[in-house]
């Protein structure tokens, strides 16, 4: 009886008319499996994406919307020798933790086993020399079999089940070769034993398990701890809200039941399901996450919250402005994937290297025992140099060079505040040595802001900021969050363009324009000191008042551009707002160079003239005109607050107030790429120098197996050392 599969439940909508699902792949350990995976999907029909995430086995798929049956896949990664099924972050998470304690025993077994055979060599080797008899060493051997035969059989598992799916798919990986050593080295030494030679290589095979596993557990855990941070987001998405059904009946609903202009209820204790914005109460809420500020905030009518904050105190209404996947929260983890699954140049490279591996070492290995055959060498001491070839030539650091700097980078950036939206970002953005800054949004901050609110009296402010709440102008916006006014006066009249107007005890007060108010004289004094500003006037009578609104620098600026330039950078502003504006902001940056009110075209034309120099140019910039612009740079990067069309186009996206993410940025960058290329060299050194000496003869299947571990230890603990490329930037945090 045939049984149907229905994965739509699955499958999501991907836009411009294609499809996608993610797989969870168990077997996938290096960069030959990834490849193959990608490979094999890539080549059937209508697929339009097949990427994997060794992170955490997942693999993600897009194809033509109503073409294929997801169960093809399932069936296609079944014929390469990988088992599959729908990736759930439970599912998936609950595997991974098996996996981890699988291989942590089978380690404990393997290391268990090695110390006890290293000691039944050690008199075997001085014995050799002096004056052991050989039933002594027939004994010692007989006894390293018993302990290393069962040993191996169990802790060998992880790379015996992987070469045995690919052999059965009738492909190779990495753990072909490793097993066949294996083997070879353990029926060797009981051939030797049962024939009283002096050698066995039980230590050889077991130590060689031990430093495998080593590597492979210390690459799991440092992917399983840049997942931690995929996986804290996770844990900041609430799946249930409290929807308003009615004036005053609330129900427990699913995120996927929220729509952008429902209400819901935040009680004290909770986690924010959606974004939108308060209406109704007074909390304290923590939304560290989007805006990067450690301290809570209070929220009140007016003010936005996001999916993942936490509310302290009390309760809120919320409109929702959006839901489910269309949150902040949702698109930060989205672009966390994006970084983790991407590929870089350098990675793609030390890919293709590794496809090669497993034919060229096993007509490596062949080679040798048959050549050294040929020059009268015995069948024993030739397999016994072909064991040592295959056990030498395994390019697991080839494999681990590349993955293990970007797994490492991409989560300590992530922590400074900055997410990867492209696989090669790191490297272009270690390459750029000029950056063009978009001053509004980017170098002032998103929302308008009264700078001279302090000077104004506490009363008037109050007041104006009532008023301001009749008004839908922007600017009336920043004067009444800036007055935290929460109810409107009673009867007050908005005239088109002018401003809004009402009578409070009889006296009239008025906000809007200055000539509105009466105030030109007063603004025009404000102008002069301000000229970027936008001046909106007050009057209470005959009392006048001007409120001095402007998007402020973000608030460590100054120190952000000053530490580019000490890293050698160029730096300037292309702005499309006016040249009082772009001047003054230059001004208090120090900045010399600076262009005022150009257009889109104009930014392009201005980085293909830095190419055409060749300067690579790093784009900072956010909104809609800025889009053709960051597509147009050698690499681009936009705030989190940037329209949704420049965070798809940028390379990267920073988190929070601050602007330091961009100077942590590039000293991560420039750390990542210069210890790709070390472990990259490190990892064909190695070859270069271990092979000729296997093939020698020189090297014995134990030191073969040391030396190929320890080069794959070396790269994972160099590649370690890109958590800390900072120089002292402030945090994101901070």
């Amino acid at each position: 009886m045939q049984v149907s599969r229905d994965f739509s439940h699955y499958v999501r909508a991907a836009g411009e008319g294609l499809q996608h699902i993610d797989l969870a792949v168990e077997g996938v350990h290096c960069a030959g499996c990834m490849a193959k995976i990608e490979r094999g999907l890539s080549a059937i029909p209508d697929v339009t994406l097949a990427r994997v995430n060794l992170t955490d086995r997942r693999v993600a798929l897009e194809w033509k919307a109503g073409t294929l049956d997801p169960a093809r896949f399932i069936d296609r990664l079944e014929e390469l020798g990988y088992k599959a099924y729908p990736y759930e972050t439970a599912s998936a998470e609950a595997t991974e933790v098996a996996e981890s304690r699988f291989l942590l025993r089978c380690l404990g077994v393997a290391a268990f086993a090695t110390m006890n055979v290293m000691m039944l060599s050690i008199p075997v080797w001085s014995g050799n020399v002096s004056d052991m008899l050989p039933e002594q060493r027939d004994f010692f051997h007989w006894l390293s079999a018993l302990i290393g035969l069962p040993a191996a059989a169990y802790a060998g598992q992880p790379f015996f089940r992987s070469a045995w799916r690919a052999l059965s798919a009738k492909t190779t990986n990495m753990d072909v070769p490793i097993s066949i050593g294996v083997i070879l080295a353990l029926g060797m030494s009981v051939v030797e034993t049962i024939h009283h030679a002096e050698h066995a290589y039980f230590d050889a095979a077991i130590m060689l398990l031990t430093f495998l596993l080593v590597g492979r557990v210390l690459d799991q855990n440092m992917r399983r701890r840049t997942r931690a941070v995929a996986g804290n987001l996770a844990a900041l998405k609430a799946e249930t809200a409290t929807k308003f059904v009615g004036p005053d009946e609330i129900s427990q609903v699913p995120v996927a039941a929220i729509n952008p202009g429902d209400i819901v209820l935040l009680r004290p204790g909770e986690r924010c399901a959606v974004d939108g914005t308060v209406i109704e109460g007074r909390s304290e809420i923590d939304q560290s996450l989007i805006t990067g500020e450690t301290l809570y905030v209070t929220a009140d009518t007016g003010t936005p919250v996001y999916a993942g904050s936490m509310n302290i105190s009390g309760t809120l209404r919320v409109r929702v402005s959006a839901a489910s996947e269309a949150t902040l929260l949702a698109e930060i983890t989205r672009l966390l994937d994006n970084a983790l699954e991407a590929r870089s140049r350098y990675r793609r490279l030390a890919d293709r290297a590794s496809r090669l591996y497993a034919p060229v070492v096993h007509a490596t290995a062949l080679l040798t025992i048959l050549g050294w055959v040929l020059a009268g060498a015995g069948w024993h001491d030739a397999i016994v140099t072909g064991v040592a070839v295959l056990i030498i030539t395994c390019p697991c650091a080839l494999g681990l060079a590349i993955p293990t700097v970007q797994t490492v980078a991409s989560g300590a950036m992530f922590k400074s505040g900055v997410l990867l939206n492209a696989g090669d970002a790191i490297e272009r953005l270690a390459e750029a040595d000029h950056i063009i800054f978009d001053k509004t949004g980017t170098l002032t901050l998103p929302d308008l802001d009264v700078v001279n609110a302090a000077a104004i009296p506490a009363d008037i402010l109050a007041l104006a900021g009532q008023l301001a709440l009749s008004s839908h102008h922007p600017v009336a916006a920043a004067v009444a969050q800036a007055a935290r006014a929460k109810s409107p006066i009673v009867g007050a009249v908005e005239e088109a363009g002018q401003g809004v107007h009402a009578s409070v005890d009889g006296v009239e007060i008025r906000l809007g324009r200055p000539s509105f108010c009466g105030a030109d004289d007063l603004a025009r004094s404000s102008v002069d000191l301000d000229p970027e500003a936008s001046i909106v006037a007050f009057s209470r009578g005959a009392e006048k008042f001007v409120f001095t609104v402007r998007q402020a620098l973000r608030p460590d600026a100054v120190t952000v551009i000053a530490a580019l330039k000490a890293r050698n950078v160029g730096i300037e502003i292309l702005s499309g707002d006016r040249e009082p504006a772009v001047r003054a902001a230059a001004t208090a940056l120090g900045i010399p160079e600076w262009r005022a009110g150009v257009t889109p075209a104009d930014k392009i034309a201005r980085i293909e003239e830095l190419k055409r120099r060749g300067t690579r140019v790093l784009m900072v910039g956010d909104g809609m005109n800025d889009a053709p612009s960051l597509a147009a740079a050698h690499v681009s990067m936009s705030p989190i607050s940037a329209a949704h069309l420049s965070q798809a186009t940028a390379d990267l996206v920073f988190l929070g107030k601050p602007l330091a993410p961009v100077v942590t940025a590039v000293d991560y960058a420039r750390k990542a790429l210069h210890l790709m290329r070390q472990n990259l060299w490190l990892a064909i050194g190695y070859n270069i120098l271990a092979v000729p000496i296997a093939i020698s003869g020189v090297v014995t299947p134990l030191i073969a197996a040391a030396a190929m571990s320890g080069s794959s230890i070396l790269v994972m603990l160099n590649a370690l050392r890109a958590r800390s490329a900072s120089r002292g930037i402030t945090s994101w945090k901070s």
